[in-house]
């Protein structure tokens, strides 16, 4: 069986110095950012994905949980691919502690990359047929990240056909501070849009006017230029 620290040991053999630089200043892991506190190494993502297509079988979930809750950035995010594997080749008992290992260990999952590759693909397809109200806790949560979470969970229920919590958390969420749920909101809410044009407008309708600008924005990119100019107007 392979360890956490064989994989480690691939992640640093792939390190690169001036990636890591750079990964620290665009995910704002410097003094005042939201990333402030975190190490990178300097791995591509891409090679990450290649050292978690070769761990993951071998890689219990004690040793993925180890590396998630020990590890620097790449080392989480990769993880993170390792469990995203996991669940979805897992039974019903395998994807059930994945998604309670998420749970448990979201203060490690802590940033939009972090978030964004692990709630799609794991929380939101465990609980497509499930209670959701989890949801609402982790959207009330304090943390930014848990809200995002949230958030980033309905991408498997819109690939669904189904929008109820989008349209849910977007409210709950319509104001929230910071600017990565915002994000989050208005790229869910384009999500919709390109599946089902007149339900995101309907949502959007009573509430554009007062959302902040930048979920708006992402909420619209992908309408035609004058519709995109007509909302941010608000001339609708």
């Amino acid at each position: 069986m392979a360890t956490s620290v064989d994989v480690r040991r691939a992640l640093a053999s792939l390190a690169d110095p001036r990636r890591a630089e750079a990964s620290s200043r665009f995910l704002q892991m410097v003094p005042g950012g939201y990333g402030e506190g975190d190490r990178a190494l300097g791995v591509s993502v891409p090679d990450q994905r290649t050292v978690a297509a070769r761990f993951w079988r071998d890689l219990s979930l004690a040793e993925t949980t180890k590396l998630l809750i020990e590890g620097a950035h790449e080392e989480r995010l990769t993880a993170l691919f390792v469990l995203a594997r996991k669940f979805a080749k897992g039974d019903e008992q395998e994807r059930g502690s994945i998604f309670d290992t998420i749970l448990a260990n979201t203060a490690r999952i802590d940033n939009w990359d972090l978030v964004d590759s692990s709630a799609p693909y794991i929380v939101g397809p465990w609980l497509l047929d499930r209670d959701r109200s989890v949801l609402d806790r982790l959207a009330e949560s304090s943390l930014v990240w848990e809200r995002r979470i949230a958030v980033m969970a309905t991408f498997a229920f819109i690939k669904a056909g189904d929008f109820e919590w989008t349209f849910r958390l977007g409210d709950r969420l319509l104001h929230d501070p910071h600017d990565l749920v915002r994000k989050a909101v208005g790229w869910m809410l384009r999500e919709v849009g390109n599946r089902d044009r007149a339900a995101e407008e309907e949502f959007l309708a009573r509430r554009y006017r007062v959302m902040p600008r930048v979920m708006l924005r992402y909420a619209i990119e992908k309408f035609e230029p004058q519709r995109r100019r007509d909302y941010l107007s608000g001339a609708l």
